[in-house]
């Protein structure tokens, strides 16, 4: 089930076109990445889904159904810098953040602490905390009242290293749980390590959509190795439509299109060659060339 679809969202600010026609949709569970560089559209589509922007055109759909406030009720979201009050505990700022929402209940409040591993601190000062602190706070009160989604822009942004590491932990828990997780990032590392779909933006069009492993696979990479590396390459192109070779620093990369390569075919042939294959790997791409490759950037 998916839990949001777009059909062909546009939206302009007077000559700028930020969106234009952006279809997609998130499947219930998972961890949606929306990855763009700065100006792609991100925070734009997140606003229009979350009812703080209107679309020009197009429309969209939570849990199969028109948006209302009745939906939105199921949607935790942190769209901009928490609004906290400095010189209040996470457990007074959270009971001020129910009162104004009206979503959750006091008794929740302890509850997200837990989840976001702040309950030790939660007579503290917000203006004690550490900015990985703060936003982990910020996480607590878009959970409560239970939503079954949540919607986050660029939660590691401005953070150390510390920090981002603890929310990637958080957003991992998380939907560890059930929770569907979509979130906008111009980190590539942050989306390959936490996020299990991605949809690619660029100048507001959307370019790539899918698992993260089917938009990284659009071919295969095989990493091979002998102790005769010479031999080994001229056995390798002895083969019928092995695709193309490539020498590494030790080993031999062997691409092709998706689903063309055949390890054990490869290591069969070589085998029978006289050839001992130390190493055989299926390589995945890494993201951050499959977006360069996708951007032209």
């Amino acid at each position: 089930m998916d839990v949001l679809a777009l059909d062909s969202i546009h939206k302009s600010y007077g000559p700028i076109q930020a969106l234009k026609g952006v279809s997609l949709n998130v499947p219930q569970g998972t961890v949606y990445g929306i990855l763009g560089p700065n100006g792609s559209g991100k925070t734009t589509l997140l606003s229009i889904i979350l009812d703080v922007l209107s679309a020009d055109k197009g429309n969209y759909s939570w849990f199969g159904t028109i948006s209302s406030k009745y939906q939105r009720r199921k949607i935790g979201s942190l769209l901009e810098t928490p609004n906290f009050y400095h010189y209040l505990s996470a457990v007074n700022n959270l009971k001020i953040t129910h009162s104004i929402s009206g979503r959750g209940s006091i008794a929740e409040i302890d509850e997200v602490l837990h989840k976001v591993n702040l309950y030790e601190r939660r007579n503290s000062r917000f203006s004690t905390y550490s900015l990985g602190m703060k936003q982990r706070l910020a996480i607590a009160a878009a959970l409560l009242g239970n939503p079954s989604v949540l919607v986050l822009d660029e939660p590691t942004n401005g953070l150390d290293p510390v920090g981002i590491a603890e929310i990637r932990a958080l957003i991992r828990q998380l939907s560890l749980t059930g929770t569907t997780i979509i979130l906008a990032s111009h980190l590539l590392d942050e989306v390959e390590k936490v996020c299990t779909h991605v949809a690619i933006l660029k100048t507001g069009q959307l370019i790539a959509e899918g698992t993260v492993e089917d938009v990284l696979a659009d071919e295969d990479i095989l990493e091979i190795g002998a102790s005769e590396p010479e031999q080994l390459k001229s056995i390798l192109w002895s083969m019928k439509d092995i695709g193309t070779i490539e020498t590494g620093e030790s080993l031999i990369l062997v691409k092709g299109p998706k689903g063309s390569i055949d390890p054990a075919a490869i290591n069969a042939y070589c085998h029978a060659a006289g050839i001992t294959v130390n190493h055989l790997v299926m390589r995945k791409k890494r993201l951050e060339a499959r977006f360069f490759e996708l951007t032209n950037n």
